[in-house]
């Protein structure tokens, strides 16, 4: 079997540039005014050394910005403490998510006193209190102008709490005008606190806190109108030995799938713990939406049946053009809030999706009708389309081409929508053929290309972003 061509997306971008107007096939919406950000790893080498995983490399921003038809556009990198420490001393300094860097006897044990993770935030860039903050899965948000891209600093959280990981996929509750999002601290009993942050004034708050004996990888988390949803997927960590080892991050959890995924409840206003109840295992990265029905909270995720996604998107691997099944089914799960029921799901599609998106202004946390998310046309190849679920009719409808790989829709609605899909779906595209990236503009509702702005340079697959309209 000829080896799929997506190695390109792994291939690391040294360039960073800017350019007022790239050139345009099709007609880009005229309400179309504002700018959408774009995170993920661009360089996965360190002097002599490389990166091992895709989610290993180091971060850079890309934004582009809407006005009058035209397009402009302009990257950088991300300048963390990790990516600075790595150019000065030609190699890696901190632990990333697979790779660990080469550690003497005494630096192990100050890590064992003071555990540091990386501050190499290349998983989402979003809005935050009166910021614009890259993230990745510890608390050490960096602050990034949204117009010259530079790098901040530091985000500070008031009051600071307690935590060694973090999500890079906080909630923002548009009734309440806060963020939601959660902490993992680790100890001989591990805590999640999970946290509220104004948007006002940045301030922070502790929420609730859950207790775990084996704390779970977690990347995101579910919010309804009223209650904010934590599912442990039985993919666990001893923290003691966490700290002993010297093995990369992920390499100290281990799948017990005996526990089960457990969904932890809690009511938004009081912090209280309604329910915290089991279902049979399986694995997830990313929540699409969640709410309310009669006596039941419906969580949507993109589950698969076991972790072993993370191994597939090791570098070698990926760059060798091998088979990767790396997409998830979107599966719905019934947890009843009378304390004592087991959740039962249902899968509302068979359509392979990752990199789920929604509506998210006006249906976040409320039923809605579609799912917008990377999808599979070409068996074994990497996200090779874009699909669009409608959960009402059960249909898909999907974009694809050969030869070109899409990341994250966004969806961004029509100033005068009156319908959920009223709008536009924003995707960064990586061309194999053409050796360059382009980004598409889908009409939402049809599903079909709009408008494409050509890039000059192939952009590496990325993670997630954010689009913010323009101030009138």
């Amino acid at each position: 079997m000829k080896p799929f061509p997506f190695g390109l997306g792994f291939t690391s971008l040294d360039r960073e540039t800017r350019v007022d107007a790239l050139p345009v096939t099709g007609t880009v919406p005229p309400w179309l005014k504002g700018t959408l950000l774009r995170n993920g790893p661009a360089k996965f080498e360190v002097g002599g050394q490389g990166l091992l995983h895709w989610f290993d490399g180091f971060a850079m921003v890309h934004r582009f910005t809407f006005a009058g038809g035209r397009v402009a556009y302009a990257n950088r990198f991300l300048q963390s403490r990790a990516y600075r420490e790595a150019l000065v001393s030609g190699k890696l300094t901190q632990r990333e998510f697979a790779t660990s860097p080469v550690r003497s006897r005494w630096q192990r044990f100050i890590d064992f006193l003071f555990p540091q993770f990386t501050d190499n935030c290349s998983v989402n860039i979003l809005p935050f209190g009166r910021e614009t903050v890259a993230l990745t899965e510890t608390p050490r948000a960096l602050r990034v102008d949204p117009d010259s891209l530079e790098t901040l600093g530091y985000f500070e959280w008031r009051p600071r709490l307690p935590g060694h990981l973090a999500t890079a996929h906080p909630h923002f509750d548009f009734q309440r005008r806060c963020h939601y999002g959660y902490r993992l601290e680790f100890g001989r009993r591990s805590q999640y606190h999970l946290y509220r942050l104004a948007a006002d004034s940045g301030r922070q708050g502790r929420v609730a806190t859950v207790s775990a004996q084996k704390p779970a990888y977690v990347h995101s988390f579910g919010m309804t109108a009223r209650h904010l949803i934590l599912a442990e997927f039985p993919l666990v960590v001893d923290p003691l030995q966490l700290r002993l080892r010297a093995n990369p991050f992920i390499e100290n959890f281990r799948w017990e799938p005996e526990r089960g995924v457990r969904f932890h409840v809690i009511d938004k206003d009081t912090g209280r713990l309604i329910t915290s109840a089991l279902s049979p295992p399986c694995f997830a990265f990313h929540h699409v939406n969640a709410f309310e029905g009669d006596g039941e909270i419906l969580a949507d995720i993109v589950t698969l049946p076991d972790p072993g996604v993370i191994q597939l998107l090791y570098l070698e691997r990926l760059r060798s053009g091998q088979p990767v099944a790396s997409l998830g089914t979107l599966t719905r799960f019934h947890i009843a809030l009378d304390s004592g029921k087991d959740v039962w799901s249902e899968r509302l599609s068979a359509t392979p999706i990752e990199f789920p998106g929604i509506h998210y202004r006006h249906y976040a946390g409320q039923p809605y009708r579609y799912v917008y998310g990377v999808g599979n046309q070409v068996p074994g190849n990497f996200g090779d389309a874009l699909v669009k679920l409608d959960l009402k009719t059960r249909q898909t409808r999907s974009w694809h081409q050969a030869g070109c790989y899409p990341g994250e829709p966004v969806f961004v609605a029509a100033p005068t929508a009156s319908q959920e899909d009223d709008g536009v779906v924003l995707s960064l595209v990586l061309d194999t053929r053409k050796q360059q990236s382009f980004l598409l503009l889908l009409a939402a509702g049809r599903y079909k290309e709009l408008a494409r702005a050509v890039l000059p340079h192939p952009v590496p697959f990325g993670f997630h972003g954010h689009y913010r309209a323009a101030e009138s």
